[in-house]
């Protein structure tokens, strides 16, 4: 482990390398409990004195709602106190749409240099640790989606036309494309697809996979990124969980590997379709725990007007072998490929913290894994269709009274991140109690 006298010189020359390439200023991001990336800045010669002694952000951001108004709850939502930004030096990347400005996602941690158990990235760090404990390594890699349009109200005025997944629509703004694809690989991304989607004016990126933390910031990096290049070309992008009430919206499905000893459990095991009794174990328990995670993964009313039967959201409680109605979707990949076998979970959005999401899912598998919990009979078909399954929450409240009741949840986040999630999401169901979906849409379209 580095001294502080060693990171604050390897920062002076993170400093002087950023300004030989024209950078000014570094943007330091942390993801409130609501979904929304706060930031602060430093000029590039202050970058040393960030990674010493940290930026002030109070803990009062943890009880931010998506409209930026604060609920109570806890010592976290009085005026005094105060936390340290700790920038990351080892994702720090200069912001190809962004010219001038570097990113580092940042660690929180108090004024004497303790972490802050509150802080949500500093979970999902420690879930991968207790999965290493266990000699267990994750991959993860978020897929994220989006829509544009040319103004407020990407609804109403799509830039692309054209049919579903159609060429049509990427010929429409091939430049547009052009540049994410360009901005992201500059940043040392490496992306797997780039492509239109089902909705009109929506497209997708998926990136390759990485540990839980390092995909929950990639998470973080891709949005921005897709933001910026987006208004520089006049655009606006949208990454709500809907666009326009009725229609099908954006997800952020995230997909997983379960790894051992430099071995994908995924594949070539003794169980259905190749897996280990390590990864259904693992599978099992994210299954299992799927209603309460949804507070996490799908954490805005918004998510539940997505969350619809046949419409490859996932709203049923299920699995199935490459089964996009299913919750998990489990891929078994090609015969050579022993990194392609994963499983995806289809019904998270990316209205949530994604170092939640991978901490929790982490959390979730490691308790079915303790249990030694199997899968039920996959499913074959539309789940709306063949009938017999559970349908997922249909509501942040009854997410919410799930994740309540998971003793697992409770004790992986810990009290303070627990409870902070609990008030957020009251503070939030309460929000929009009674509201129809469109009032719904127009107040969380450009939250996200």
């Amino acid at each position: 482990m580095s001294t502080a006298r060693e990171e604050r010189a390897r920062a002076a020359g993170e400093a002087d390398r950023l300004t030989a390439q024209g950078v000014s200023g570094v943007v330091l991001t942390m993801v409130d409990t609501a979904g929304i990336t706060r930031i602060k800045t430093v000029p590039v010669s202050a970058l040393p004195d960030a990674v010493r002694w940290g930026v002030a952000m109070p803990p009062v951001f943890d009880l931010f709602l998506a409209d930026d108004s604060v609920t109570g709850g806890g010592l976290t939502g009085a005026p005094e106190g105060d936390l340290r930004l700790l920038p990351d030096l080892g994702r720090l990347t200069p912001l190809a749409a962004q010219p001038g400005w570097a990113w580092a996602p940042a660690d929180r941690h108090d004024q004497r240099g303790t972490p802050y158990p509150g802080c949500q990235r500093l979970f999902a760090r420690r879930m991968t640790e207790r999965a290493a404990e266990r000699g267990l390594a994750l991959r993860m890699g978020f897929e994220t989606e989006w829509v544009v349009g040319r103004d407020a109200d990407p609804s109403r005025s799509r830039p692309a036309a054209g049919p579903a997944y159609g060429m049509a629509r990427f010929v429409e703004l091939s430049d547009y494309l052009r540049d994410v694809l360009d901005a992201l690989v500059a940043q040392g991304v490496a992306v797997q697809q780039l492509h239109p989607e089902y909705a009109p004016g929506q497209f997708e990126v998926s990136v390759a996979p990485s540990d839980p933390v390092g995909a929950a910031d990639l998470a973080v990096l891709v949005r921005e990124t897709v933001r910026a290049v987006s208004a520089r070309h006049g655009l606006t992008a949208s990454f709500a969980p809907v666009v326009e009430a009725g229609a099908v919206g954006n997800g952020r499905h995230l997909h997983l590997s379960l790894w051992q000893d430099g071995r994908n459990l995924c594949r070539d095991g003794d169980g259905r379709h190749g897996m280990t009794a390590v990864c259904e174990a693992f599978l099992a328990g994210v299954l299992r725990e799927l209603p309460a995670l949804l507070a996490l993964g799908a954490p805005s009313a918004a998510s539940y007007l997505r969350l619809e039967p046949s419409r490859w959201a996932g709203a049923f409680q299920c699995w199935g072998p490459e089964n996009r109605e299913a919750a998990i979707r489990f891929v078994a990949g090609a015969p050579d490929a022993d990194w392609a076998a994963n499983a995806e979970i289809k019904s998270f959005d990316a209205a949530a913290n994604p170092y939640l999401a991978v901490g929790a899912v982490i959390a979730a598998g490691l308790a079915g894994i303790d249990a030694a919990a199997t899968l039920p009979p996959p499913v074959v078909g539309d789940p709306a269709e063949v009938g017999g399954h559970k349908r997922l929450p249909t509501s942040l409240t009854e997410a919410l009274a799930h994740f309540e009741r998971s003793a697992v949840l409770r004790e992986a986040l810990g009290e303070p991140l627990f409870g902070a999630v609990v008030a957020v999401r009251r503070a939030e169901a309460a929000r929009f109690e009674g509201a129809t979906p469109q009032s719904i849409v127009a107040a969380t379209r450009l939250r996200y």
